[in-house]
């Protein structure tokens, strides 16, 4: 299906009949050009190329009319500062993850994932339809900021480590490269957090100045070759169920924009949003088939840790929302709708996956 034909029929909530009108980059001349800067390289394909996709998505629509250039991170800004060059006007917007903020305020958090939150489909319904969206926009919005959902990698794995885990003693000490909440939830736990580039990961594990590390999944986690410096993997990445990342917008850019052309980029974005997770969808078995026969080693995280950590993130939340009522109050929403999503999943989505896994053809 070509780009226009599914921007002008899409009905996702975020922009539902957003392009009735096929005439409209005709109708609409409005000469627009913004910069965006990614929270990514462009040697992820998948997580940078999102940008790509919704960049060149608005401009079609429009007739060439709104062009939005996409920059690597670090090219204009930092990944660290690019919620704050989007605010201050440096740059219209940024395509990023946005609990890279969480230590500026924890709610930023809220907008990707959180231990233990949602699923990618869970986020989805939330945002779309669950009042995730205006939530965060209300929080967004004292940022100077307005975001909609730009992508998903779909349950992240556990990471890489030296040595196999087999209970929660075994973490004391450990020295992981994992950041974010998830961090502070496995430091609960003994493990040591360490911040870490991307870049750094292979080196650093190889070395043994980390013993385990953490990034995305079998097709991101393959280009990095961690599989030959740790031969363990574990799974799942419970702090990372449903990451969502976000096309953060000035709000006074945005509020300046011809009601159209707001519809189109919702639509784009939402656009983006659903490629992303069908792309790691696709491209995640043969790159876990390729790890496994390369020695990566599969192991699930025991139920010990699992039991542990859910006990660590509820306990920190609880810590947090005493403190922070903008974290109090989307917390407390996401996890009376996650609690929600779990019961209708438990039923027939849980039963289907669980027979169709088991008969699955061995080897």
């Amino acid at each position: 299906m070509k780009r226009r034909n599914f921007l002008t029929t899409a009905t996702l909530g975020a922009a539902a009949g957003a392009l009735a009108t096929p005439a409209l980059a005709e109708s609409h001349a409005t000469k627009v050009a913004w910069r965006l800067t990614s929270g990514f390289p462009k040697s992820l394909d998948t997580i940078y190329g999102a940008a790509e996709t919704f960049a060149a998505a608005v401009k079609e629509a429009t007739g060439g009319n709104f062009e939005i250039q996409v920059f690597p991170a670090g090219e204009i800004v930092p990944m660290p500062e690019a919620s704050d060059a989007v605010a201050s006007g440096v740059v219209e917007m940024t395509h990023t993850a946005s609990y890279y903020y969480w230590g500026k305020d924890p709610a930023f958090a809220l907008g990707t994932a959180v231990p233990f939150g949602l699923n990618a489909r869970g986020i989805n319904a939330w945002y779309y339809h669950g009042g995730g969206m205006d939530l965060m926009n209300t929080f967004y919005a004292k940022q100077n900021l307005i975001a909609f959902p730009g992508g998903n990698t779909g349950a992240q794995m556990g990471g890489w480590w030296h040595k196999e885990i087999n209970s929660v003693a075994d973490l004391a000490g450990v020295k992981m490269r994992i950041g974010g909440m998830g961090g502070k939830v496995m430091e609960a736990l003994g493990v040591v957090p360490q911040q870490i580039p991307g870049g750094d990961i292979y080196p650093s594990l190889e070395r043994g100045t980390i013993d385990a590390a953490e990034w995305v999944g079998p097709y991101d986690d393959e280009k990095l070759g961690l599989n030959k410096v740790a031969p363990y993997y574990y799974y799942p990445g419970f702090w990372e169920g449903g990451p969502t990342l976000s096309f953060m917008i000035n709000l006074e850019k945005w509020n300046s924009l011809p009601a159209e052309y707001q519809s189109i980029v919702k639509t784009a974005a939402a656009m983006a949003n659903v490629d992303m997770l069908a792309k790691y969808d696709a491209k995640n078995p043969a790159a876990l088939r390729s790890l496994v026969a390369g020695g990566a080693q599969l192991r699930p995280y025991p139920k010990d840790v699992m039991e542990a950590a859910f006990a660590a993130a509820n306990k920190l939340y609880a810590e947090i929302a005493a403190t922070n009522p903008d974290f109090a109050t989307i917390w407390a929403h996401m996890e009376a709708f996650r609690n929600e999503a779990n019961l209708w999943n438990q039923v027939a989505e849980y039963t289907f996956d669980t027979f169709q896994i088991s008969n699955r053809p061995k080897g």
